[in-house]
């Protein structure tokens, strides 16, 4: 029980459940028995690569994500004729619930439908 309590489970709740699944199966008899030896944390894999990838900022990651997510919208509304909500509205086409787009066009500063210039 002390091996258990020391471990420090880097599979979380799923890799303490394989352990004492594994247990349940192999044990015999009424007690437990746990093969300790399996709780020796594993190390990832290093991934070696011969050529150096340089990771963009996240300042572009975020822009570029950003502008993705800009575009799918301006997509949806378009396809939509600029309503949002319905059945055949933007924030249908993107499986999004209506206030969820709503308040992801507000951040983006997208409108609905052009303000006519009066």
């Amino acid at each position: 029980m002390s091996e258990l309590c020391r471990y420090p489970w880097p599979g979380n709740i799923r890799e303490l459940q394989n352990v004492i699944e594994r247990a349940v199966i192999l044990s015999r008899g009424p007690v437990l028995e746990i093969d300790t030896p399996d709780l020796k944390p594993h190390e990832a894999p290093r991934r070696t690569t011969d050529a150096k990838v340089q990771p963009l900022p996240l300042k572009n990651v975020r822009d570029a994500l950003q502008q993705a997510q800009r575009d799918e919208i301006l997509l949806a509304l378009r396809e939509a004729g600029g309503r949002v909500g319905g059945l055949e509205g933007a924030a249908a086409r993107l499986g999004l619930k209506r206030t969820t787009l709503i308040a992801r066009m507000k951040k983006l500063g997208i409108e609905s439908r052009p303000r006519s210039a009066a």
